[in-house]
């Protein structure tokens, strides 16, 4: 079964192999500085991004300030290897990319006495540095065994802080049996100032602003919002 992925504006959901947004963006960033030993910056590195599902590679290499920055790389599971001259080659395994979310991943090189290479198994940040957003994701596992009445995938938008159900009465918001309910409020805003997308599609009618066509929950994979 195909599955896919949601985001929002406020929150991203993902549904599927490939995550949905409820936002403006349903890619992944990674972003960071490559130094030697002593902090100081290595410019031209080598950097190649391996998607380990898909087997997708982007590349690029360092600034002269030791940053790079890899945009639009679809959530996933990645492996990100780092070359310099005469420098260790580091390779990151198991870095794990959030839809919407942007990953700080700084690299230290050290001096290569010999042809090596350092392995580093990546290990979940415990705060997303590469942006001043708030959010949450709902992961597959939640995504699929969460037991949600009706099974409507819009519902997991009230599994993150700060979203709640509208006013059965308001604008947008009466549910249709079968259907539940079109919208949420999140951050303090109308439910008619989020913007849904899957897969990088948007899914927002263009004159209500109101969720156009809601997947089924079991081809959800992520969520965020």
């Amino acid at each position: 079964m195909v599955m896919s992925r949601v985001i929002y504006a406020a929150v991203p959901v993902l549904f599927g192999l490939l995550p949905a947004l409820v936002q403006a963006q349903s890619t992944a960033t990674l972003q960071g500085t490559v130094t030697d030993a002593t902090n100081s910056a290595i410019p031209n590195a080598a950097i190649t991004i391996r998607n380990t599902a898909t087997g997708e590679e982007r590349t690029t290499s360092s600034e002269t300030s030791g940053f790079y920055a890899v945009p639009s790389l679809v959530p996933g599971v990645y492996r990100v290897e780092v070359k310099a001259a005469g420098m260790q080659t580091a390779v990151i395994n198991d870095l794990v990319l959030q839809v919407g979310a942007t990953l700080v991943q700084n690299v230290e090189l050290k001096v290569a006495s010999a042809a090596s290479t350092v392995e580093i198994t990546a290990a979940a940040p415990v705060i997303e540095a590469g942006t001043i957003s708030v959010g949450g994701t709902v992961n597959q596992t939640t995504v699929q065994e969460i037991p949600l009445n009706g099974r409507h995938f819009v519902d997991l938008a009230l599994l993150v802080p700060g979203t709640v159900t509208p006013p059965a009465s308001g604008f947008l918001t009466a549910p249709l049996r079968g259907q539940g309910s079109f919208a949420f409020n999140s951050a303090g805003a109308r439910e008619d100032q989020i913007n849904y997308m899957i897969n990088g599609i948007n899914l927002s009618d263009p004159v209500q602003n109101q969720i156009t066509f809601q997947p089924t929950i079991n081809t959800v994979s992520e969520f965020h919002l």
